[in-house]
């Protein structure tokens, strides 16, 4: 036995997920009925397997939620609405990093969210945890506020003591910071024994500064998910290959060579001639089921063979994300899973 909190991994037990419905006043605006769509297939998708906890800016809004996933048969046993503020809905970068003790004691980490180092407003993501906090959600959790910008997007756990991030992304939020000091914080924070680091790793429209979770992810102890690209003419090849080579040389905790599953490459996707980044390692691992994007590319069903490979006795199920990716995120980038016992009843 021990004191020390433990930081899950995703696959472990969910009590449900947390995201933000899309409104008038967030980037979505331009585009609002075609990210509904995406949304409703989320949440429908969610609720096969457990609760989806749906932040809503205020009543007229939740009116409408509510009325759309009524009218597509999501089962509404499974919805829970909660009003707060957002700017965005970017909730695994503004939600709360869950660490557990036991089973029934929790810390939620608020690490300060600067909309991905000043380039967009955050005032109101940076306090959404406070918000749900306060509207009961959780059950009875301690908040540990640390003064140091994080998202949940940037890092990975194995679930075992083992966190992978890219260097871009934490050297570009904190550019004074030595690595090794950066891994000495992080493991205490986040209750890990070691830190990994991706020097490589790219995708072209992606404004997160290389977070891991479009890019390389955990699917057991022993086992790392990440996109491949195997198309020398394009412009990713170089930085994904190489990671690719990087992440073949690291090691499990034990000294062993990860078991590796390379996602495949999706032809590019443009909007007004900008490339969008159309990753499938920005899946999300449900109770039972990996949700994973689909982007309407023949690449998505070798995607979902390769998920289905990774994680054995799990469902697969695609969910249409294309029009997400032109705010530069995707699936994963959307959520927040709670783990068992979190939500309050």
């Amino acid at each position: 036995m021990t004191d020390r909190f433990h930081f899950p991994a995703e696959w472990e037990p969910q009590s449900a997920v947390l995201i933000a419905w899309p409104h008038a006043d967030t980037d979505w605006a331009d585009r609002l009925a075609e990210v509904e769509e995406t949304y409703i297939a989320l949440v429908a998708a969610i609720t096969r397997f457990e609760p989806a906890v749906v932040c809503v800016a205020d009543d007229d809004l939740q009116i409408y939620a509510e009325a759309r996933l009524r009218s597509a048969r999501v089962a509404m046993d499974k919805v829970q609405f909660v009003i707060a503020a957002y700017n965005d809905t970017w909730l695994r970068d503004s939600g709360p990093i869950t660490l557990r003790r036991g089973q029934q004691e929790f810390q939620l980490l608020d690490f300060r969210f600067t909309g991905w180092g000043g380039k967009f407003e955050a005032g109101l993501d940076d306090q959404l945890i406070g918000a749900l906090q306060a509207a009961g959600v959780f059950a009875r959790p301690s908040v540990r506020s640390v003064d140091f910008a994080l998202e949940g997007g940037a890092i990975d756990t194995d679930g075992a003591g083992t966190l992978l991030t890219t260097w871009q992304c934490l050297h570009e939020r904190h550019p004074q910071r030595t690595r090794e000091s950066l891994s000495a914080d992080l493991a205490t924070w986040l209750a890990q024994d070691r830190v990994l680091w991706l020097d490589h790793g790219y995708l072209e429209g992606d404004d997160t500064d290389a977070h891991i979770d479009t890019l390389a992810r955990f699917a057991a102890p022993d086992a790392i998910v990440y996109q491949g690209c195997d198309q020398p003419d394009d412009t990713h090849y170089a930085e994904l290959q190489a990671m690719g080579a990087e992440l073949a040389a690291l090691r499990t905790a034990d000294g062993q060579p990860y078991r590796l599953f390379v996602l495949p490459w999706a032809q590019p996707i443009l909007d007004e001639g900008r490339r969008l980044a159309a990753s499938y390692a920005n899946f999300l691992i449900v109770n039972g089921a990996v949700l994973i994007p689909a982007y309407g590319d023949p690449a998505d069903s070798v995607a979902q063979a390769v998920i289905a490979q990774a994680f054995p006795g799990r469902e697969i199920v695609p969910v249409p994300c294309r029009p997400l990716i032109w705010q530069n995120g995707s699936l994963h980038c959307l959520t927040m899973q709670l783990p068992a016992g979190l939500l309050a009843t």
